[in-house]
């Protein structure tokens, strides 16, 4: 079975053209699956029933995984099944029919304004790195692109003169303008820090580690992390938490969804939407602090 989830992992990258989060995701919820086919004896996966598939469910659920976690592997071993039944490896989908557990999905964890001012004043621009550090921020606040997204960023991605980054990942390609502070951050790691920082002359990567290659996604962790305890921010922050903010930010001060969906780069506006919650709590305080007889 170790062969199928090869040929799977290889259909998700190259035919569907997944992100390399999702296939990796997806590859790692199948191969829990299989390692579990293999505890009760299961050598064939032509052999497994709706019961098979029912029984893995039951099993996770009974050590404490979440329902979201639930949701996610089903995803992942419904399109397991998928793949392995349009290529001729089985005839029936045993996951035909099985719903999902509801998840109740939480409101994005949001940085208040005051938050983010003081993170992305952790930064000092008294060395490389403090540049750097500096610019990355600014400008994933800026522009709400993810982490992946950020660190994929090449030199020529850059438009300084228009304020603009030119964002691309396996499906599209998006332009999202950058505000004055983020230009202005770029502006100075790019043209004092970055030229000092690379290791080889046709280095294209725009943010690049003390080694002088591209930053990794651990690498920046590791910075958001570092910045995080020295603001003494009690909250939890990720790479993400600004996305979410970036996003909650806008809507707050009027931007409309459709751009917004645009801006993060979603697929579908379902996504984006998940954001109105706080253009709800906003209504309910400005409607509580002007209405005569709100309290």
């Amino acid at each position: 079975m170790n062969s199928h989830i090869d040929e799977y992992t290889d259909f998700m990258k190259n035919t569907k053209h997944k992100s390399t989060n999702t296939v990796e995701s997806y590859t790692r919820d199948v191969a829990k699956y299989i390692t579990y086919l293999g505890e009760l004896g299961i050598t064939e996966i032509e052999s497994t029933t709706r019961t098979t598939v029912l029984s893995y469910m039951v099993a996770l659920k009974k050590c404490g995984r979440a329902a979201s976690t639930l949701s996610r592997t089903l995803a992942s071993i419904r399109s397991f099944y998928s793949f392995l039944k349009d290529s001729g490896f089985i005839d029936s989908d045993p996951t035909n029919a099985l719903v999902a557990p509801h998840v109740t999905k939480k409101p994005p964890h949001v940085l208040s304004n005051a938050d983010v001012e003081l993170l992305l004043s952790q930064p000092k621009p008294t060395d490389n790195k403090g540049i750097r550090d500096k610019a990355m921020l600014e400008v994933l606040y800026a522009t709400g692109i993810r982490v992946s997204e950020l660190i994929g960023l090449n030199i020529e991605d850059v438009n300084l003169a228009m304020g603009y980054i030119r964002c691309h990942n396996n499906k599209s390609e998006r332009v999202i303008p950058m505000g004055s502070k983020a230009v202005d951050s770029l502006r100075v790691y790019i043209g004092a820090v970055r030229e000092r920082m690379i290791r080889a002359q046709d280095e294209n990567a725009l943010f690049v580690n003390c080694s002088g290659g591209r930053i990794s996604r651990q690498g920046f962790w590791k910075i958001i992390k570092q910045y995080q305890e020295s603001s003494g921010i009690n909250t939890d922050i990720t790479p993400h938490s600004l996305r979410h903010s970036f996003a909650a930010h806008l809507i707050e001060n009027g931007a409309d969804l459709q751009s917004l969906k645009t801006m993060m780069g979603h697929a579908d506006i379902s996504s984006t939407q998940v954001y109105t919650c706080f253009l709800d709590e906003k209504i309910r305080s400005v409607y509580q602090k002007a209405h005569p007889r709100a309290v």
